[in-house]
């Protein structure tokens, strides 16, 4: 029997890899004889990266627009990089190659809308535009098509149910199941789910109901900024008759929810099962302390904090069984549409419920809190909340513990030399020093003896003891070379000669020396890039290109900007002995300034608010005011130089950069292009035009 297509020949780059291991693959329209190609209609995203996307994006719907078809097009496929994530579409059967058998018991037709739950990691997509995008489920409207291979897995698509619903609950599926399947299995009579809003809460207790019927109590445990897109009454009313009844808590205080249970609903405080349906920082401890011993808590991720509830569970001294289930079933998705068509007139009226609700696209106060909490992912002194952090620390752990050079890449600002102690603390070299150079800093006539240090009458005024070099102070540590770019040809000749022998002779000595050093090399522009110029030598590139980090900037990783800020102030008002805390309004200012100056502006930023804030709680005002005025300088000190010691000046691209700066200036300052062209006193199709010239 013929193996079956699942893309290998559609892998471009790297050869050999599976399409979802490749970086990239080949998206075009052109129909093998094994391929199936779909008109997209609907695309769900998976929320890490739907998150990851918009944040870095500042929730700018075009920028968004921009950031997805930028991922189509170097990859081929929806494949975001930062999260290693994809999602799952929904679309026609548009043609169908002539030799194509599908793994499916249905049968696919040109012309039959359906839903691919195989991940968009792996399948080849083009995306000609995006007409919506709704936040509230983390999906695109869009047009253009994918291409979909044998081992695909496809369902079905009812055109009458609610498609943003039906698509969400299909990505949820396999742990739908696992609920469903739990709740049955053990009988559980008494179950609380836990969620941050109407629709995860709703799939998962009509996926208990049909298990359990109404044999079962299901209480709704909700985070209590679900009520600032929908009023309460909303909520409870498309939740009723499915559950009994609603609690609106702050789930980022987990033992004073807890007690306030005991004191008001003890009926919560030993139930048979709870579902974690969402990630909150906090909502894995309310469900250990509310769960009976030896009762069941089911997750539907594992990412839910599943670790740390078994820890939680371990601390009080509680025995409770924990499941997770969110691997795809191949009989799932219908078991998903049937749940979606029982609560049909539910799911309308949170679409038509949300559709009335202003769009929001600031942090609430329990969701920073829950990020700023949940920052706890700290590994030695680094802090962390954001998916994409989490993935380049676990990276950073790995390459520590192999003795290997690394270069680690990023711009100015975001944080490398936290990635360097990183290594150095986590690797075996961890007793060994560790010297941190500063290339740029060194002169070319001295970077030979700096580096390789000297004997006794090397040169005029030469230590009459010599001088040992930045290698013989790191040996058997490791050597930290920052700014490596900034190194003269002959000296990286000189440095790629010691990379390969280990030896070297000190500047007027005889004797060769031996050393053991790892090094590793940072620059904040690409050493690529360096190479293709000319400027940096390939064979040294390729010396220290054994691993590479890049560490992304501020506004790629958004919910860190709300713990680095909770951290500052801790630190600042610790070393002042004050009491100083940033308020919602503050940490939303925070969150969605764009940090060009990344982690080292945004602590500058943090000092500057505690030292010059009068009261004990940090405000948005004065958050406002700080930034507005770091922005606006920094516009006439990018004039001043770009003047200083300049024998000639091009006016009109001088011109085009300020009117950048200033675009740029207005749209932070307002948050919206309206506001913006009001506040230079433009009118808006002119401030749109002049937006879209400069990429903004």
């Amino acid at each position: 029997m013929t193996e079956k297509n699942y893309g290998l020949g559609r892998v471009l780059e790297p050869k050999g890899m599976v399409p979802a291991a490749a970086w990239k693959i080949d998206n075009g329209r052109e129909l093998g004889e094994r391929e199936l190609r779909v008109e997209l209609e609907r695309i769900q995203l998976e929320w890490d990266s739907f998150q990851q996307i918009c944040s870095s994006c500042s929730y700018d719907e075009e920028r968004v627009r921009l950031k997805i078809a930028d991922i189509i097009e170097k990859r081929g496929k929806l494949h975001n990089p930062f999260t290693g994530s994809g999602g799952i579409l929904a679309g026609t059967v548009e043609a169908m190659g002539r030799k194509l058998q599908m793994e499916t018991e249905t049968e696919v037709y040109p012309g039959e809308r359906i839903c691919c739950v195989t991940s968009l990691t792996c399948i080849p997509i083009y995306i000609s535009s995006i007409k919506e995008i709704d936040y509230n489920y983390g999906q695109i409207v869009c047009e253009g098509y994918a291409i979909l291979f044998e081992t695909s897995s496809i369902c079905p698509f009812d055109r009458i149910l609610p498609s943003a619903g039906a698509l969400a609950a299909i990505d949820e599926v396999g742990s739908l199941f696992g609920a469903y399947q739990l709740a049955a299995e053990h009988e559980n009579k008494n179950i609380v789910v836990i969620g941050r809003n109407a629709f995860t809460v709703l799939l998962y207790a009509a996926a208990v109901r049909e298990g359990m019927g109404y044999r079962c109590s299901i209480t709704a445990v909700i985070d209590k900024d679900a009520k600032e897109l929908l009023k309460r009454d909303e909520i409870e009313n498309v939740m009723k008759p499915l559950i009994e009844s609603v609690c609106f808590v702050d789930l980022t205080l987990p033992v004073e929810t807890y007690e306030q249970f005991q004191r008001e609903a003890s009926h919560l405080t030993d139930v048979d099962q709870v579902i974690v349906a969402d990630d909150i920082f906090g909502a894995e401890t309310l469900a250990v302390m509310m769960v009976r011993p030896f009762g069941d808590i089911f997750f539907s991720s594992v990412l839910n904090h599943y670790l740390q509830a078994q820890i939680v569970a371990e601390s009080i001294g509680k025995i409770v069984s924990m499941h997770a289930s969110d691997q795809y079933i191949r009989d799932c998705p219908e078991f998903a549409l049937k749940i979606v068509r029982d609560i049909r007139d539910r799911l309308e009226a949170v679409d038509q419920a949300y559709a009335r609700a202003k769009k929001k696209t600031k942090v609430s106060a329990g969701r920073a809190r829950s990020i700023a909490l949940g920052a706890a992912g700290r590994e030695d002194g680094f802090i962390y909340q954001s998916p994409v952090t989490r993935q380049m620390v676990e990276e950073v752990l790995n390459v520590a513990r192999y003795d290997c050079n690394v270069i680690i890449q990023g711009e100015t600002g975001v944080g490398k030399e936290k990635v360097l102690s990183l290594i150095h603390q986590n690797s075996e070299r961890h007793g060994c020093p560790c010297i941190k150079i500063n290339c740029a800093t060194i002169a070319e006539s001295l970077a030979e003896s700096e580096f390789f240090g000297y004997e006794s009458g090397a040169f005029t005024g030469a230590s009459s003891g010599g001088k040992p070099g930045y290698f013989e102070m790191a040996d058997n540590g490791i050597l930290f070379l920052d700014e490596i770019g900034t190194l003269s040809m002959n000296m990286q000749s000189k440095l790629l000669r010691v990379l390969q022998e280990n030896q070297f002779y000190r500047v007027g000595g005889t004797r060769q020396v031996s050393v053991n050093v790892r090094v590793i090399a940072a620059n904040n522009v690409s050493l690529k890039e360096l190479v293709d110029q000319g400027k940096f030598r390939e064979d040294l590139y390729y010396r220290l290109n054994i691993c590479k980090i890049e560490v992304p900037p501020l506004r790629e990783r958004r919910e860190d900007i709300l713990c680095l800020a909770e951290s500052f102030v801790q630190n600042w008002a610790q070393k002042y002995k004050i009491s100083k805390e940033l308020s919602p309004e503050a940490l939303n200012c925070l969150y969605e300034y764009s940090w060009p100056g990344n982690v080292r502006e945004l602590e500058n930023i943090v000092h500057r608010l505690v030292i010059s804030s009068r009261g004990n709680v940090i405000t948005g005002s004065e958050v406002e005011d700080i930034l507005s005025e770091n922005t606006f300088g920094d516009m006439v000190i990018n004039i001043k130089k770009q003047l200083d010691g300049s024998s000639k000046v091009d006016f009109h691209q001088l011109m085009d950069r300020q009117e950048k700066q200033i675009i740029e200036y207005a749209l932070k300052r307002e948050k919206t292009t309206r506001k913006a062209a009001e506040f230079l006193e433009l009118p808006q199709t002119t401030f749109a035009r002049k937006k879209l010239k400069h990429g903004l």
